[in-house]
């Protein structure tokens, strides 16, 4: 069966572009409101928490229903001994997430599985998923603090993550916190070559330096909001955007060796990072706000704007994780591209953002920075047929 970005359409790969670019820029903006408009400000951190409850509950969701349906299309193998060696580890890692998230008058009616074994397929009822479900949970979560231990690192990065947007957020607009938070791309590329040993090419290298560039003019003037009257400390949120991006950076490749040193399922690395987030970010809340979280309470100036970005920050981020597998590079960064433009002309709208010449250049920079960086790579390993051609003339002439 060929591969995932090859089964699904033209139309629903632009839907994916739609969902990612809506999220990226309305939990900005979102975000940006609640921290600068709202009166009753509420606790950063207890929304960090939330959030990370709300996606380990997510997590447990998905992969119970992963176990469902690959339960209800079980591989068959030519004999008992070939199934024992399957394992249901493999059926449950080749079940295609998309169905999870795609409209239903887009969705193929055709198993979304690859065969282990080419000779066949058979169903299955839902008998077992259950007891499946809670068996991986023991095996995975329970019966791993190793597995948790390891995962704790990218889980205290990330809330520190998280928590460094809140204070970006409320000291610099929601336009220019988009175009400075692209500064994740040299940040993930350098941790990519130090710790996974890859390589850059020049023109990537070249976008990087470009990246940047556009960033320090964004900064140089920050553009200013004529109706936000909460005081701002616009140094001390570009300093929290640069330990954000830090963070993004390591803590996404350090997840990306993790991953691929087992054959642990995806969503099962994810409840265990959720898991130790929620230590992590419970922690956080008793020793930043502890005293006033017991005061106030948890929800404390909580409104349905505030659950509309715990919202986006949850649900559209593992949403936009499963869709981000069936677009390219291309189609990636012209996401983030349409999301800064988006922010930028909800700025203008919401808070009264005045346009610079330094930060529209700046963000021009960085949108072709991220056009530039995500190009296919020319593949240098293959030879060219007019050299082979030219090489065995050499050789029948000696």
């Amino acid at each position: 069966m060929s591969p995932p970005k090859e089964n699904v359409s033209l139309l629903f790969k632009l839907y994916c572009l739609t969902v990612m670019t809506l999220v990226a820029a309305t939990y900005t903006v979102a975000l940006r409101y609640t921290r600068t408009v709202e009166t009753e400000l509420y606790f950063s951190t207890t929304a960090v928490c939330i959030t990370e409850v709300i996606k380990l509950f997510l997590s447990v969701g998905i992969l119970a229903k992963l176990l469902t349906l690959s339960t209800q299309n079980i591989i068959r193998c030519v004999s008992a001994d070939e199934w024992l060696h399957c394992g249901s580890h493999n059926v449950v890692a080749n079940v295609d997430p998309v169905i999870l998230i795609q409209p239903a008058f887009w969705r193929l009616q055709q198993p979304r599985l690859s065969t282990v074994s080419p000779r066949g397929l058979v169903a299955a009822g839902e008998t077992g998923s259950l007891a499946r479900l809670i068996t991986s949970l023991k095996e995975n979560v329970l019966g791993s603090p190793k597995e948790l231990l390891k995962l704790s690192v990218p889980s205290l990065v990330y809330a520190l993550q998280n928590n460094m947007a809140f204070v970006a957020l409320s000291n610099l607009d929601a336009a220019v916190y988009q175009v400075t938070y692209q500064l994740k791309i040299p940040c993930t590329a350098l941790c990519t070559v130090l710790m996974l040993s890859r390589s850059l090419s020049k023109l990537q290298w070249f976008s990087v330096f470009m990246l940047c560039g556009g960033v320090t003019l964004v900064q140089w003037k920050p553009a200013q909001a004529t109706k936000v009257q909460v005081e701002q400390n616009p140094w001390l949120g570009f300093g929290a955007i640069a330990v954000a991006v830090l963070c993004s950076g390591f803590a996404g490749v350090y997840f990306e060796k993790v991953l691929k040193s087992s054959d642990t399922s995806l969503w099962v690395r994810n409840i265990q990072l959720y898991l130790s987030g929620i230590v992590v970010t419970l922690f956080g809340v008793y020793m930043s706000e502890g005293a006033q979280v017991l005061e106030k309470g948890f929800f404390y100036g909580y409104t349905y704007c505030v659950w509309f970005v715990i919202f986006l920050a949850s649900v559209g981020g593992l949403y936009t994780s499963v869709v981000v597998k069936y677009t390219d590079n291309i189609m990636k960064g012209f996401s983030a591209a349409a999301a800064i433009v988006l922010s930028t002309v909800a700025s203008v709208i919401l808070f009264g953002l005045q346009i610079t010449v330094t930060f529209s250049l700046g963000a021009l920079l960085v949108c072709i920075s991220i056009y530039l960086y995500g190009l296919p790579r020319q593949d240098t390993t293959k030879i060219q047929p007019s050299e082979t051609k030219s090489s065995k003339e050499r050789l029948v002439t000696v």
